[in-house]
């Protein structure tokens, strides 16, 4: 236990989805009820988060979207204010894959913020850019419910959807991939039906990621991924962040039922599948993620011990843990500077 202990503190840990509460967000840097907070962070050994600007769907009207870009961006003020030294923790905010392994090496928990939903931009492709600026590294295309970019893997009745709207990405969603594409935001397929996951796969001129997803071939759930998807992410050197939804991971399944083992399940799954290097861990905490052995960020530890358990070495711990999401960061930002 005591040499997991070391590699976990060794490696760089990233956890590539957290939600933060709104309206009201309570002082990261003090205790929380939260299920990351940075004191969690630090004491669960997690080095890195992306932090969601998670918004909500509505009707897909001008005044509904208006205010979720309105949301989105407040959010992300909210997510770059983490960024300070109070009470002994150090928290930058990271931009760059770059950025977060020198935070890392300084000894700083790096805050990388992020977008869920594009229903916040609504038509125009304009504020892309803006929420660059902002700060989001990517941008899940939908969330329960088709907007104007995709169809959601979870039509929402409630606002009038059908099965499909656009048949997967509309043409405008076509147009935001190419122009994330040449800002260097990476392309977050989580929450899209099967075909627009598959359509946006490729259309992409750099890998996708799908931040918070988990095996069809082992939770037959419409958010996850089946075997053709994977090998979708396997031929354009994408990559799939295994997370800890309880329903995602095992049938009809309550928070206590599902366990670390669950998880690990599903990534050995996918590094059978398509390989190691297509692979990563995700909470989704503060946004329903929680299960046993990782109810929070102050048990992080957990996952790498059954990861070691399972006969996973130094190098694949490392990767699994936030190599891969670094190198796909990578390649979204050499493709932003080449266009």
């Amino acid at each position: 236990m005591t040499d997991t202990l070391a590699l976990h503190r060794a490696i760089l840990t990233l956890d590539s989805h957290i939600d933060i509460p709104w309206p009201t967000s309570p002082d990261p840097f003090g205790p929380t009820a939260r299920h990351v907070d940075l004191p969690k962070m630090k004491a669960g050994g997690l080095d890195a988060g992306c932090f969601a600007a998670f918004v909500p769907q509505g009707p897909r009207t001008p005044a509904s979207t208006a205010e979720a870009h309105k949301r989105a961006l407040a959010m992300l003020a909210t997510i770059c204010a983490m960024g300070d030294t109070r009470m002994g923790i150090t928290a930058e905010i990271c931009r760059t894959a770059d950025a977060i392994e020198a935070a890392h090496a300084s000894g700083a928990l790096a805050v990388v913020p992020a977008i869920e939903n594009g229903h916040a931009m609504g038509e125009d492709l304009g504020a892309l850019a803006a929420f660059r600026d902002a700060g989001a590294i990517y941008i899940t295309l939908c969330h329960n419910g088709h907007n104007l970019l995709a169809d959601s893997a979870n039509p929402r009745r409630d606002l009038g959807d059908q099965e499909t709207l656009h048949g997967g990405l509309s043409r405008l969603g076509h147009e935001v991939v190419d122009e994330m594409n040449r800002l260097g935001i990476m392309v977050d397929v989580s929450h899209c039906s099967r075909q627009a996951m598959l359509q946006a796969v490729a259309r992409s001129r750099t890998p996708v990621v799908a931040t918070h997803s988990c095996v069809a071939a082992l939770c037959d759930h419409p958010r996850n991924l089946d075997d053709m998807q994977l090998d979708a992410l396997r031929d354009t050197e994408a990559l799939v962040q295994i997370t800890a939804m309880p329903p995602f991971l095992k049938p009809r399944a309550r928070a206590e039922d599902v366990t670390v083992a669950d998880f690990c399940d599903h990534i050995d799954y996918v590094v059978r599948r398509i390989g190691l290097a297509h692979c990563g861990i995700s909470s989704d905490f503060d946004g329903g993620g929680a299960i046993s052995g990782w109810r929070d960020a102050s048990e992080s530890g957990n996952v790498t011990a059954e990861l070691v358990r399972r006969g996973y070495g130094h190098s694949e711990v490392a990767a699994l843990w936030g190599g891969n999401f670094l190198r796909v960061m990578r390649a979204v930002e050499a493709g932003a500077e080449a266009a």
